[in-house]
């Protein structure tokens, strides 16, 4: 565990999957990984699901994880992809939607990819980002996305974590746009590797801080085995 920020911990688990811990709390977000990953989770409060496709979402590994009290959050195409006995357990967030649990406001952010000359994978209005306040401190998860308008305009993040992958999401350059848009505190980049291998999370953090100096860029490595 690292404490970028006061109050709030981080667990990078593998690409997408890492969990928070805050007031004894811990959220995990997309559990998606094989079995000898999973003896490194901690025992999670709650689970925030993303998006569908298998880096986010893994079934197998979510029944290994069922506790008959362990609420999942989830927007509707993940749903629709759930075995029954997790659907009664998981809450629907929509983009703009916001959910409340034990003192943390969880907000549901649009991710997707803007229209342009490569293949949409991920259409607007399927998955989501999300925000959580708690503390007195937001959160931003962003899940699969590019720079789009609903991430740069985001304010007072105090710790975001920011995908970048080729050709999924984006290149480190509009990752780093993006993130001098909205100014977190601090920035951690995950989600990074993509058909070409693993980002260059250094260039990302240069062209951050070069930008703007105030944001500070923590690397934490999201694929270790």
């Amino acid at each position: 565990w690292v404490a970028p920020i006061k109050g709030i911990q981080v667990l990078p688990i593998f690409h997408a999957s890492l969990e928070l811990k805050w007031a004894d709390k811990i959220l995990l977000f997309d559990p998606s990984f094989d079995e000898t990953i999973l003896k490194r989770v901690e025992k999670p409060d709650i689970i925030l699901l993303t998006d569908i496709h298998g880096d986010h979402l893994n079934p197998e590994i979510l029944a290994k994880l069922e506790t008959v009290d362990l609420p999942i959050i989830a927007p509707q195409a993940v749903f629709d992809k759930l075995p029954a006995t997790l659907q009664k357990k998981t809450k629907i967030l929509s983009n703009g939607q916001t959910a409340s649990w034990k003192g943390i406001r969880i907000q549901a952010v649009a991710m997707y990819n803007l229209p342009g000359n490569k293949q949409i994978y991920h259409t607007k209005g399927r998955g989501n980002g999300y925000v959580l306040t708690m503390g007195g401190k937001k959160v931003y998860v962003s899940g699969d996305t590019e720079a789009v308008p609903e991430m740069r305009s985001l304010k007072g993040i105090d710790l975001a974590f920011v995908c970048m992958n080729l050709p999924y999401t984006m290149d480190v350059d509009q990752a780093a746009s993006g993130v001098l848009a909205f100014k977190p505190k601090v920035v951690i980049p995950y989600h990074y590797r993509g058909e070409e291998g693993l980002s260059d999370i250094q260039k990302f953090k240069t062209l951050v801080q070069k930008g703007n100096p105030g944001v500070r860029v923590e690397l934490l490595d999201f694929y270790k085995k």
